[in-house]
């Protein structure tokens, strides 16, 4: 039997038997659930093994690969930009990249980008291996295409291609990476323990991501020459490449962050809690009431379901219903985090035994479950 360790409240003990049934029916090897209240960790738990021969255990500090996860953290910081005033989510790409503008791009704004509506969710050309590493030669090959649809009329997701996208606005705003730019913004002055390019320290706390049967592009189905079928061809994601330098080191801001649930709660009860947390402001409540500002809404071109984006956060629709003020997004194989600005909390759940759907994982629910039930306890 699996032990679990860290802390859990009273009011969500119903959260630790959900964490521990998943290892008792072998849906998990190795995992974190962490919630916050007010910024307080009031579940912060861990347990299983953090490598592919399951010899090691997962740790307090062990870090894993969270996939689109990371989307959640690119778009807080492009957030915090905005609410600086570097750039308005409003702007045209091409004020800050004008080679964007050709192929008719010239109205797409910071804001498609961030809500997956620019129409440019993967690549005319293929790009796997460590191809997808070369930041700036993907970021010119979008510059230079034309979009899949029109853009701002549907979403389709951005899988790999949005972190390029929002990678160059930064860079080209603040001359720095957007790994950068959270690590100094947000990640260090808070103390945060998730990386966008991880460091060589780092490594020796690194999880194994145990893969999925199916290939991302795989686990989409359909069509080979639809939409969706061709963004997940091209930039391709390998899930056993995440067990490399090559990737660990690079920076993918839409889906190579590697933390935990305690870091990943951590960061986004920044956005839960008004843009403060430990007594420093980081951004205003105004700024992080924008991430809930409804984008695009309907049947997502990529994903083939509906889907609700704000500023880079998915919103509530029919397949995820949630209470007003929350929003969310998860990675591939199942990290998930839910981010409640009305209640000033948030819930995340880190793995490393990935399932292959692209949405929705049943280890999730009945954590979420749990979760919901703690939140009422503390509310009477």
């Amino acid at each position: 039997m699996t032990t679990v360790h860290g802390h859990c409240e009273p009011a969500f003990e119903g959260v630790k038997a959900a964490f521990q049934d998943n290892f008792d029916q072998n849906r998990d090897d190795g995992a974190s659930v962490c919630i916050t209240v007010d910024g307080r960790p009031v579940v912060d738990l861990w347990g299983g093994t953090r490598d592919a021969a399951h010899s090691l255990p997962w740790e307090q500090d062990t870090v894993v690969n969270v996939y689109s996860t990371t989307k959640t953290m690119a778009a807080l910081t492009m957030l915090l930009l905005a609410d600086r005033g570097v750039f308005a989510l409003e702007d045209p790409v091409a004020k800050c990249w004008p080679e964007f503008a050709v192929e008719g791009k010239g109205d797409v704004t910071i804001a498609m980008l961030l809500a997956h509506s620019a129409g440019l969710s993967g690549l005319d050309t293929p790009a796997k291996g460590e191809a997808i590493y070369d930041h700036d030669d993907i970021a010119a090959r979008l510059a230079a295409q034309a979009p899949w649809w029109k853009p701002g009329t549907a979403s389709g997701y951005h899988a790999l291609t949005q972190g390029y996208l929002l990678g160059e606005v930064v860079r080209r705003t603040t001359g720095k990476t957007l790994g950068t730019v959270f690590r100094e913004e947000i990640a260090e002055p808070l103390g945060i323990d998730f990386h966008i390019g991880t460091p060589e320290s780092v490594d020796p706390r690194i999880g194994d991501l145990i893969p999925p049967d199916q290939h991302l592009g795989e686990a989409a189905g359909g069509d080979p020459d639809s939409i969706s079928a061709r963004t997940f061809r091209s930039p391709l994601a390998v899930a056993l490449d995440s067990r490399t330098l090559p990737w660990r080191r690079a920076e993918l801001p839409a889906a190579n962050g590697h933390g935990n649930a305690r870091s990943v709660a951590r960061a986004q009860a920044l956005l839960a809690c008004g843009g403060e947390l430990d007594g420093k402001r980081i951004l205003s409540e105004a700024g992080c009431r924008r991430a809930l500002e409804l984008q695009i809404s309907g049947t997502d071109l990529v994903l083939n379901q509906p889907a609700n984006f704000g500023m880079g956060y998915g919103l509530a629709n029919p397949n995820m219903p949630l209470p007003p003020g929350m929003c969310y997004w998860g990675g591939w194989g199942g990290s998930l985090i839910l981010v409640d600005q009305d209640r000033r909390v948030t819930v995340s759940f880190v793995m490393n035994r990935m399932v292959s759907t692209l949405m929705g994982d049943p280890r999730t629910l009945g954590i979420m479950g749990a979760a919901e039930a703690g939140f009422a306890g503390l509310a009477r």
